[in-house]
C-alpha cells in the first residue's frame, strides 16, 4: 500500500491462504511458518499489521455497487452480459450464485482471519505501543465486519482465532446486533489506544476510529450515542476549498480525508487471475470511457454510468455537479476526443473514480494509483447532522453542519442556506445534501437502505428482500449457512 509499503515476504508466507470458496482458509503448507518463529521483534508486527490493512485494496466491488445498486448510475459495461454478476445486482435480479458477492464475502473474511491472526499471537512478546499497534488491528477488523453486516445482514462472528477448514459445518449466521456490539467493543479498544495521527500517510488515527464509530451507530439509530462520537471528529478536519480537487491525485490524503484506502502504481506484482495480489486500484478501470482517444483521461471499461435524471437532479450552480459527472458527449465536442458507446450508454460518466492519463503503470488495468476516499469531513458533518437531526438533540447545530457542506457547494452564496427547517424536513434536506455531496462514492444504496428510502428511491427493490444482498452460494452448500430471506 501507497506509504504503508508494497506486499511483504508475509503477504506469501505467514498470511498465504488459499483461494477457498468459504470463509474457511488454511495455509498453504509448503509456506507455512509458525507464528512462533515469525514474531520475534516489534517490527515483525508492523509487517504483519501491513497484511492485516491489505484486504482494504481488494474492496473496488463494494464502492461499484454501492452506486450501481442505488437509483445514482447503470451498471453499463460492454454488453448486457460483462460482469454479469453487476449487471444482475443492477437489475435487481442478483441471487446466491453470485461471483462478485461471493468475492466481497472471501476478501472481508480474509481481513477478518488476518485480524484474527495478530489477535491469536498477541502476547508472543513485549514492546513498547503494543496497544496502539492492536487498537489498528482492532480497527480493520470493526471495518470488515461493518462491511460484511451492510451486505449481508447476520454473518458468522469470530474473534479470538482465525478459522481452519475443520470449521467447516460448523459455522452459523448471529443476529446484526451481536456483530455492531463486538465491532463497537473494537472500535471503543481503536479510540482509547489510538494516537492522534501517524508516522505513516494511510495508517488510521483516533479521529479514524471516532468517525468510524459514529458511523456504526447511526446505522443502528443510535443517534446520541453517534453525535457524541462526531463531536470528537468535528474541528479537527476541514473541508477543501475546491471541492473536485479532492479527488485528483494531488488531492490525496488531504486536509478533508479522516479515512483513505491507499494504492500505488509501481508494484510490479500484479495477476488477471487473481486482481487483489495488485498493489494498484483495479476498481478504477471499470468506470473510463470504453475506446477513449483524447486527453486528460484514459479508457476504461464503462461501467457504473450515472443517469441523465441523476445528472439533472443537481442545482445548475452546485459546483459538484461536473465535479462528480462527466458529460463525455460535451467533452468530446470541445477537445475532440472521441469514445465508444457502451451497453447502456448514458452519456455520462463517475468523474470522481475515473482513470486519468499517466496515473498507472505495469499492467495499466490493474495498476492505477487513485486512492478512494473512505471517509471524508463532509461525510461526518452530514452524519452529525442527522445524527443531531433525528436524536432531536439540536436542530440549529443540525443546520449549521449541513450548512458548511452546502456552503462549499454553492461557493458561499447566502441564497442557498437552508434556514428554519426542523424535524422531519431537515432530516430530508440532510439526507438529500448526502445524495449530492457523497455521490458516485459508493454510499448511496446503504444510505437508501438504512433510512428507508429504498422501496421509493430505487426500481426493482423488494422491501424485506433487497435491504441485503444474498449469502453466497458455497457458503450454503459448503459451511450450512441459513439463506437471507427471498433468496
Amino acid at each position: 500500500m501507497k506509504s504503508l509499503n508494497k506486499i511483504l515476504l508475509i503477504y506469501i508466507t505467514l498470511f498465504a491462504f488459499t483461494c477457498a470458496d468459504h470463509v474457511d482458509y488454511e495455509a498453504i503448507e509448503n509456506y507455512q511458518i509458525t507464528a512462533d518463529v515469525y514474531f520475534q521483534t516489534e517490527s515483525d508486527y508492523q509487517a504483519a499489521l501491513i497484511g492485516t490493512y491489505d484486504p482494504l485494496q481488494w474492496l473496488y466491488l463494494n464502492v461499484l455497487i454501492g452506486d450501481i445498486a442505488s437509483d445514482n448510475s447503470l451498471c453499463g459495461g460492454e454488453s448486457a452480459t460483462d460482469v454479469i454478476g453487476l449487471q444482475q445486482i443492477d437489475d435487481y435480479t442478483h441471487y446466491p450464485a453470485n461471483d462478485n458477492l461471493k468475492s466481497i464475502w472471501q476478501w472481508l473474511y480474509e481481513g477478518v482471519n488476518r485480524a484474527n491472526y495478530m489477535h491469536e499471537n498477541k502476547d508472543l512478546i513485549e514492546f513498547g505501543n503494543k496497544d496502539a499497534l492492536y487498537a489498528e488491528v482492532y480497527f480493520l477488523r470493526a471495518y470488515y465486519y461493518f462491511e460484511l453486516v451492510k451486505f449481508f445482514g447476520d454473518v458468522p462472528l469470530f474473534t479470538e482465532r482465525r478459522l481452519s477448514a475443520g470449521d467447516s459445518g460448523t459455522l452459523t449466521r448471529v443476529p446484526k446486533e451481536e456483530v455492531y456490539a463486538q465491532i463497537e467493543i473494537d472500535l471503543q479498544n481503536a479510540v482509547d489506544n489510538l494516537p492522534t495521527s501517524q508516522s505513516q500517510i494511510g495508517r488510521v488515527n483516533k479521529y479514524t476510529a471516532y468517525s468510524l464509530l459514529g458511523k456504526v451507530l447511526l446505522y443502528q439509530d443510535k443517534f446520541s450515542e453517534a453525535a457524541a462520537a462526531f463531536d470528537n471528529v468535528i474541528g479537527i478536519y476541514s473541508l477543501v476549498e475546491d471541492y473536485g480537487s479532492q479527488f485528483l491525485r494531488l488531492g490525496e490524503n488531504g486536509p478533508e480525508s479522516i479515512f483513505e484506502i491507499q494504492y500505488t502504481n509501481t508494484s510490479n506484482w500484479w495477476d488477471w487471475g487473481c486482481p487483489q495480489c495488485s498493489e494498484g486500484n483495479f476498481g478504477i478501470i471499470h468506470t473510463g470511457p470504453r475506446g477513449w482517444s483524447g486527453p486528460v483521461y484514459a479508457q476504461g471499461w464503462s461501467f457504473n454510468v450515472p443517469t441523465e435524471e441523476f445528472y439533472n437532479s443537481f442545482e445548475n450552480d452546485d459546483i459538484r455537479k461536473n465535479a462528480t459527472v462527466l458529460d463525455i458527449v460535451a467533452f468530446a465536442a470541445a477537445t475532440g476526443a472521441s469514445y465508444t458507446e457502451g451497453y447502456e450508454h448514458t452519456g455520462y460518466y463517475n468523474n470522481k473514480y475515473i482513470p486519468r492519463a499517466g496515473e498507472s503503470g505495469a499492467q495499466t488495468e490493474l495498476n492505477y494509483l487513485t486512492n478512494y476516499r473512505a471517509i471524508r469531513y463532509a461525510d461526518v458533518l452530514l452524519m452529525a447532522a442527522e445524527a443531531y437531526n433525528r436524536g432531536g438533540i439540536n436542530d440549529e447545530l443540525a443546520r449549521d453542519y449541513l450548512n458548511q457542506v452546502r456552503m462549499r457547494a454553492f461557493e458561499d452564496e447566502p441564497e442557498y442556506l437552508i434556514e428554519g427547517l426542523t424535524g422531519n424536513a431537515l432530516t430530508e434536506a440532510i439526507w438529500e445534501e448526502r445524495k449530492f455531496e457523497l455521490s458516485m462514492e459508493g454510499h448511496r444504496f446503504f444510505d437508501l437502505v438504512r433510512t428507508g428510502q429504498a422501496p421509493t428511491k430505487i426500481t426493482g427493490f423488494v422491501e424485506g428482500k433487497h435491504e441485503v444482498f444474498p449469502i453466497p452460494q458455497q457458503e450454503i452448500d459448503i459451511s450450512g449457512l441459513t439463506q437471507n430471506p427471498g433468496y
